[in-house]
């Protein structure tokens, strides 16, 4: 039996880890940095969360977190075909409405896309959605977008002029964002959207700046896909400005001081941060030229409890989609139900050019209900 000593024991020692570091290539590198920066967001998230729904808690507020965040139209889904499947689009993002849900998905994308979606929403509001994504090369995608809410010229009404004063005003929110998403291996994207927010209502205003990350892991289970994302970890908002502005009498008792300027302080309010996971599944139906997506999200905000979306598309010759879904479940008394709606895509004299039209009817509960229309080029 032979015994190493100090120096042969070095040399075995040395070769061993020269061995390890040929079989940790790259690759392997890349796929632990993609599994480190998914747990580390994860944690991140859950603290944050954990952190808002805290403060909110020693407040001593017993109800829920409701309406207690600022810029309310972040939350309204992008693209007819999302919302036509309740929402579960975290691992699908097969268009350009990903910055929205998960930016990692526009890494995926084939070719140069464009999208606009259009939602009458709730009391006379419109919701208008565009985006644009460009792949670079097999690994590099970039793209920009605009969300765009509010309403029309209202008449400004007082005590006194209850008919209007004459004057009118606006109220318009907007989120302008860059994204950018990076194919990490054959299997693993990761993406992340930049973007300005600002919201006014005649002439005031608030403005924030936010971030939405995402991963999107493609499984080796053919057609099964995992995807999350952050949406809206950026800063507070503040309104201010002129309509702040007012003149007031601190002393009604007494005549000598009247007309005192005063600025009113507004409170601040934090984004509506979200966490996704999601599941989707694709099974192909090469009998009938068609397939079934099924998904599922897990959604956990801090302005609400925890709830699950779901959806279903049926393909038919790649041309003709049917979707159902569900928003908000497990949720007691929401604005969440039932949506529908459907798809069609045409490829004009078999170019590389592909249009799609997309519907999607959103039952929301309590505010009846509204109707998404969308429309998506491929290049």
């Amino acid at each position: 039996m032979h015994i190493l000593n100090k120096k042969e024991s070095t040399l075995l020692f040395l070769n061993r880890i020269h061995k390890l570091s040929d079989n940790f290539n790259s690759k392997n590198i890349i796929r632990f940095s993609s599994i480190l920066i998914f747990i580390m967001l994860f944690v991140s998230s859950n603290k944050v969360l954990a952190q808002n729904n805290g403060s909110l808690s020693a407040t001593g507020s017993s109800g829920t977190n409701v309406g207690t965040t600022a810029a309310a139209f972040l939350e309204i889904g992008a693209g007819a075909r999302a919302q036509a499947m309740g929402g579960a689009y975290t691992a699908i993002t097969q268009d350009a409405t990903a910055m929205y849900w998960n930016t990692a998905g526009i890494g995926r994308l084939p070719g140069f896309e464009i999208t606009f979606s259009h939602i009458n929403w709730i009391l006379d509001t419109k919701y208008d959605y565009f985006g644009i994504v460009k792949p670079i090369n097999d690994i590099f995608s970039v793209g920009a977008n605009i969300t765009s809410f509010g309403v029309g010229e209202q008449p400004v009404r007082t005590v006194q002029l209850e008919g209007g004063t004459g004057e009118f005003y606006t109220a318009q929110d907007v989120a302008i964002g860059v994204s950018f998403a990076l194919n990490l291996t054959d299997r693993f994207s990761f993406g992340i959207n930049a973007k300005y927010i600002n919201q006014r209502i005649w002439h005031s205003s608030a403005t924030g700046f936010a971030i939405d990350v995402g991963g999107l892991y493609l499984t080796q289970l053919k057609g099964l896909q995992l995807g999350f994302s952050i949406s809206n970890f950026g800063t507070d908002m503040k309104m201010s400005g002129r309509d702040l502005l007012n003149v007031v009498d601190p002393d009604i008792i007494n005549e000598g001081v009247t007309n005192i300027p005063v600025d009113y302080k507004t409170g601040s309010f934090v984004l509506p941060l979200l966490f996704r996971f999601g599941v989707s599944y694709k099974l192909i139906l090469s009998s009938i030229s068609s397939e079934m997506t099924f998904a599922v999200d897990l959604l956990k905000p801090n302005n609400d409890k925890e709830s699950v979306n779901l959806g279903m598309e049926y393909l038919i010759f790649k041309t003709i989609a049917l979707r159902a879904g569900y928003r908000s479940l497990f949720l007691n008394g929401n604005t969440g139900g039932l949506s529908l709606g459907f798809g069609l895509s045409l490829t004009p004299l078999r170019s590389k050019f592909e249009v799609t039209v997309d519907y999607a009817y959103v039952d929301l509960g309590l505010l009846n209900s509204v109707h998404n229309f969308g429309l998506n080029f491929r290049f």
